[in-house]
Protein backbone atom coordinates (compact mmCIF):
# COMPACT_ATOMS: atom_id res chain seq x y z
CA UNK A 1 0.00 0.00 0.00
CA UNK A 2 1.44 3.56 -1.09
CA UNK A 3 1.59 6.39 1.21
CA UNK A 4 -1.87 8.00 -0.94
CA UNK A 5 -3.89 5.17 0.35
CA UNK A 6 -3.18 6.89 4.14
CA UNK A 7 -4.86 9.49 5.37
CA UNK A 8 -3.57 9.86 8.70
CA UNK A 9 0.63 9.12 8.89
CA UNK A 10 2.77 9.24 11.91
CA UNK A 11 6.34 8.02 11.14
CA UNK A 12 9.07 8.01 13.83
CA UNK A 13 7.34 9.84 16.51
CA UNK A 14 9.09 10.96 19.79
CA UNK A 15 7.87 12.95 22.28
CA UNK A 16 8.91 13.99 25.80
CA UNK A 17 7.88 16.23 28.91
CA UNK A 18 9.69 18.15 31.36
CA UNK A 19 8.83 16.03 34.91
CA UNK A 20 10.69 17.66 38.02
CA UNK A 21 12.93 19.54 35.32
CA UNK A 22 13.90 16.01 33.78
CA UNK A 23 12.68 15.15 30.55
CA UNK A 24 10.33 12.00 30.51
CA UNK A 25 9.91 10.04 27.19
CA UNK A 26 6.20 9.66 26.45
CA UNK A 27 6.13 8.56 23.02
CA UNK A 28 8.87 6.42 21.23
CA UNK A 29 9.49 6.20 17.51
CA UNK A 30 6.31 5.42 17.18
CA UNK A 31 4.57 4.94 13.52
CA UNK A 32 1.00 4.21 12.47
CA UNK A 33 -1.32 4.80 9.81
CA UNK A 34 -5.24 5.75 9.23
CA UNK A 35 -7.25 5.00 5.98
CA UNK A 36 -9.25 7.46 4.32
CA UNK A 37 -12.74 6.98 6.49
CA UNK A 38 -11.37 4.66 8.74
CA UNK A 39 -12.66 4.61 12.68
CA UNK A 40 -9.22 4.02 14.55
CA UNK A 41 -9.55 2.98 17.85
CA UNK A 42 -5.67 3.84 20.20
CA UNK A 43 -6.60 1.73 23.63
CA UNK A 44 -3.60 2.03 26.30
CA UNK A 45 -3.45 2.38 30.04
CA UNK A 46 -2.38 5.48 31.65
CA UNK A 47 1.15 6.80 30.24
CA UNK A 48 0.75 5.62 27.24
CA UNK A 49 0.51 9.17 25.47
CA UNK A 50 -2.57 8.56 24.04
CA UNK A 51 -3.75 12.10 24.46
CA UNK A 52 -0.81 13.35 23.66
CA UNK A 53 -0.86 11.52 20.09
CA UNK A 54 -4.37 13.23 19.07
CA UNK A 55 -2.99 16.49 20.05
CA UNK A 56 0.01 16.01 17.46
CA UNK A 57 -2.69 14.85 15.27
CA UNK A 58 -4.67 17.99 15.50
CA UNK A 59 -1.35 20.52 15.66
CA UNK A 60 -1.66 21.17 19.05
CA UNK A 61 1.62 20.16 19.58
CA UNK A 62 4.79 19.07 17.68
CA UNK A 63 6.39 16.13 18.03
CA UNK A 64 10.01 15.81 19.16
CA UNK A 65 11.08 14.21 16.15
CA UNK A 66 9.45 12.02 13.21
CA UNK A 67 6.79 13.52 11.65
CA UNK A 68 2.37 13.32 11.17
CA UNK A 69 1.10 13.91 7.90
CA UNK A 70 -2.35 14.32 6.78
CA UNK A 71 -3.19 13.69 3.43
CA UNK A 72 0.97 13.74 2.59
CA UNK A 73 1.19 17.04 4.23
CA UNK A 74 3.16 17.50 7.23
CA UNK A 75 0.80 18.98 9.88
CA UNK A 76 2.41 22.02 11.67
CA UNK A 77 -0.30 24.08 13.20
CA UNK A 78 -4.22 23.47 14.23
CA UNK A 79 -6.41 23.15 11.19
CA UNK A 80 -10.62 22.65 11.04
CA UNK A 81 -10.08 20.07 8.37
CA UNK A 82 -9.15 17.72 12.00
CA UNK A 83 -10.94 18.97 14.68
CA UNK A 84 -10.59 17.41 18.08
CA UNK A 85 -13.26 16.56 20.52
CA UNK A 86 -12.08 16.89 24.30
CA UNK A 87 -13.83 14.87 27.59
CA UNK A 88 -15.05 17.25 29.15
CA UNK A 89 -16.56 19.01 25.63
CA UNK A 90 -14.63 22.54 26.20
CA UNK A 91 -18.02 23.83 25.78
CA UNK A 92 -18.45 27.81 26.44
CA UNK A 93 -21.36 28.38 29.37
CA UNK A 94 -22.19 31.32 28.80
CA UNK A 95 -23.26 30.64 24.91
CA UNK A 96 -26.27 28.67 23.83
CA UNK A 97 -26.38 25.20 22.32
CA UNK A 98 -27.14 27.07 19.11
CA UNK A 99 -23.73 29.77 19.52
CA UNK A 100 -21.73 26.92 20.89
CA UNK A 101 -22.12 25.30 17.65
CA UNK A 102 -22.20 28.18 15.54
CA UNK A 103 -18.46 29.51 17.12
CA UNK A 104 -16.38 27.84 14.21
CA UNK A 105 -18.33 28.76 11.49
CA UNK A 106 -18.32 32.10 12.91
CA UNK A 107 -14.46 32.13 13.06
CA UNK A 108 -14.53 31.06 9.10
CA UNK A 109 -16.80 33.87 8.46
CA UNK A 110 -19.46 31.69 6.88
CA UNK A 111 -23.28 33.73 5.70
CA UNK A 112 -25.81 33.95 8.74
CA UNK A 113 -28.20 31.81 6.09
CA UNK A 114 -25.69 28.79 5.57
CA UNK A 115 -24.79 28.69 8.86
CA UNK A 116 -28.49 28.29 9.86
CA UNK A 117 -29.19 25.27 7.22
CA UNK A 118 -25.86 23.62 8.87
CA UNK A 119 -26.67 24.12 12.48
CA UNK A 120 -30.29 23.12 11.92
CA UNK A 121 -29.15 20.26 10.03
CA UNK A 122 -26.56 19.02 12.84
CA UNK A 123 -28.74 19.81 15.52
CA UNK A 124 -31.18 17.08 13.77
CA UNK A 125 -28.52 14.72 13.45
CA UNK A 126 -27.48 15.08 17.69
CA UNK A 127 -30.86 15.03 18.21
CA UNK A 128 -31.33 18.51 20.53
CA UNK A 129 -33.58 20.36 18.19
CA UNK A 130 -35.26 21.38 21.08
CA UNK A 131 -32.41 22.57 22.86
CA UNK A 132 -31.09 25.12 20.32
CA UNK A 133 -31.65 27.82 23.09
CA UNK A 134 -31.03 26.37 26.02
CA UNK A 135 -27.10 27.21 27.59
CA UNK A 136 -25.01 24.11 29.00
CA UNK A 137 -25.56 24.28 32.76
CA UNK A 138 -29.26 23.12 31.77
CA UNK A 139 -27.90 20.27 29.81
CA UNK A 140 -27.05 16.06 31.05
CA UNK A 141 -23.92 15.07 30.50
CA UNK A 142 -24.76 13.48 27.37
CA UNK A 143 -26.43 16.31 25.79
CA UNK A 144 -23.11 18.02 26.27
CA UNK A 145 -21.35 15.76 23.96
CA UNK A 146 -23.71 15.83 21.58
CA UNK A 147 -23.46 19.63 21.50
CA UNK A 148 -19.71 18.94 21.15
CA UNK A 149 -19.77 16.40 18.61
CA UNK A 150 -21.83 18.99 16.73
CA UNK A 151 -19.99 22.15 17.30
CA UNK A 152 -17.24 19.52 15.35
CA UNK A 153 -19.37 17.97 12.70
CA UNK A 154 -20.67 20.94 11.69
CA UNK A 155 -17.32 22.25 9.87
CA UNK A 156 -17.38 19.37 8.14
CA UNK A 157 -13.91 17.94 9.06
CA UNK A 158 -11.67 15.57 7.31
CA UNK A 159 -10.49 14.12 10.23
CA UNK A 160 -12.44 13.70 14.08
CA UNK A 161 -10.20 13.27 16.70
CA UNK A 162 -11.69 11.94 19.97
CA UNK A 163 -10.22 12.23 23.41
CA UNK A 164 -12.04 9.65 25.69
CA UNK A 165 -14.84 11.80 25.02
CA UNK A 166 -17.74 9.34 27.04
CA UNK A 167 -15.11 8.45 29.98
CA UNK A 168 -17.10 10.41 32.30
CA UNK A 169 -20.49 9.20 31.27
CA UNK A 170 -23.22 6.69 32.59
CA UNK A 171 -23.60 3.03 30.94
CA UNK A 172 -26.84 4.18 29.69
CA UNK A 173 -25.67 7.29 27.98
CA UNK A 174 -22.59 5.73 26.93
CA UNK A 175 -24.47 3.07 25.32
CA UNK A 176 -26.38 5.41 23.30
CA UNK A 177 -23.88 7.81 22.39
CA UNK A 178 -22.00 4.44 20.79
CA UNK A 179 -24.84 4.15 18.49
CA UNK A 180 -25.07 7.57 17.86
CA UNK A 181 -21.39 8.29 16.65
CA UNK A 182 -21.47 5.15 14.73
CA UNK A 183 -24.64 6.72 12.31
CA UNK A 184 -22.90 9.67 12.22
CA UNK A 185 -19.85 8.26 11.07
CA UNK A 186 -21.39 6.14 8.31
CA UNK A 187 -23.08 9.77 7.49
CA UNK A 188 -20.39 11.64 6.96
CA UNK A 189 -17.32 9.67 6.11
CA UNK A 190 -14.94 10.99 7.63
CA UNK A 191 -11.86 9.28 9.52
CA UNK A 192 -11.58 9.22 12.98
CA UNK A 193 -9.05 8.49 15.86
CA UNK A 194 -10.52 7.42 18.37
CA UNK A 195 -9.23 7.27 22.12
CA UNK A 196 -9.97 5.11 24.80
CA UNK A 197 -8.87 3.02 28.01
CA UNK A 198 -12.34 0.93 27.77
CA UNK A 199 -11.43 -2.12 25.48
CA UNK A 200 -15.33 -3.11 24.72
CA UNK A 201 -15.71 0.32 24.01
CA UNK A 202 -13.01 -0.06 21.68
CA UNK A 203 -14.05 -2.98 20.10
CA UNK A 204 -17.80 -2.04 19.86
CA UNK A 205 -17.02 1.29 17.52
CA UNK A 206 -13.56 0.48 15.81
CA UNK A 207 -12.43 -0.95 12.38
CA UNK A 208 -8.87 -1.39 14.17
CA UNK A 209 -7.79 -1.42 17.56
CA UNK A 210 -4.17 -0.02 18.07
CA UNK A 211 -2.72 -1.58 21.48
CA UNK A 212 -0.11 1.55 23.35
CA UNK A 213 2.80 0.28 25.28
CA UNK A 214 2.94 2.73 28.74
CA UNK A 215 6.07 4.62 29.80
CA UNK A 216 6.64 5.38 27.18
CA UNK A 217 4.09 4.68 24.58
CA UNK A 218 4.16 2.60 21.05
CA UNK A 219 2.12 0.38 19.26
CA UNK A 220 2.64 -3.43 20.41
CA UNK A 221 -0.17 -4.77 18.87
CA UNK A 222 -2.75 -4.25 16.03
CA UNK A 223 -6.38 -6.11 15.98
CA UNK A 224 -8.66 -5.75 13.07
CA UNK A 225 -12.10 -5.55 13.98
CA UNK A 226 -14.28 -7.39 11.50
CA UNK A 227 -17.61 -7.57 13.65
CA UNK A 228 -20.67 -6.18 11.51
CA UNK A 229 -22.22 -2.42 12.35
CA UNK A 230 -24.38 -1.46 14.03
CA UNK A 231 -22.35 -3.45 17.29
CA UNK A 232 -23.33 -3.67 20.81
CA UNK A 233 -21.44 -4.05 23.81
CA UNK A 234 -23.07 -7.72 24.55
CA UNK A 235 -22.70 -9.13 21.47
CA UNK A 236 -20.41 -12.20 21.34
CA UNK A 237 -18.51 -11.23 18.97
CA UNK A 238 -17.41 -8.55 20.80
CA UNK A 239 -16.93 -9.70 24.09
CA UNK A 240 -14.92 -12.65 22.78
CA UNK A 241 -12.59 -10.10 21.02
CA UNK A 242 -12.83 -7.77 23.98
CA UNK A 243 -11.55 -10.62 26.35
CA UNK A 244 -8.60 -11.23 23.88
CA UNK A 245 -7.40 -7.52 24.00
CA UNK A 246 -7.73 -7.68 27.49
CA UNK A 247 -5.28 -10.55 28.18
CA UNK A 248 -2.51 -8.36 25.98
CA UNK A 249 -3.28 -5.15 27.87
CA UNK A 250 -2.93 -6.75 30.98
CA UNK A 251 0.20 -7.93 30.06
CA UNK A 252 1.53 -4.52 28.54
CA UNK A 253 0.61 -2.83 32.30
CA UNK A 254 2.09 -5.68 33.69
CA UNK A 255 5.24 -5.26 31.56
CA UNK A 256 5.40 -1.28 32.34
CA UNK A 257 4.98 -1.83 36.12
CA UNK A 258 8.00 -4.36 36.38
CA UNK A 259 10.17 -1.57 33.96
CA UNK A 260 9.12 0.75 36.22
CA UNK A 261 10.90 -1.23 39.47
Amino acid sequence: MSSSDFHIQLRGIKKSYLFRKKPRLILDNLDFTAKKGEFLCLLGASGSGKSTLVRLIAGLEQPDSGSVLHGGQKVSAPSDKRILVFQDGALFPWLTVEENIAFGLNSKKIPRSEQKEKIDKVLKTVGLEEFRQAYIHQLSGGMKQRVAIARAIVLEPEVLLMDEPFAALDAQTRDQLHLELQDIWRKTGCTIVFVTHNVRESVRLGDRVLLLSSNPGKVVKEYSVSIPHPRYIEDHAVVDLSREILKSLKLVVQASEQSAK
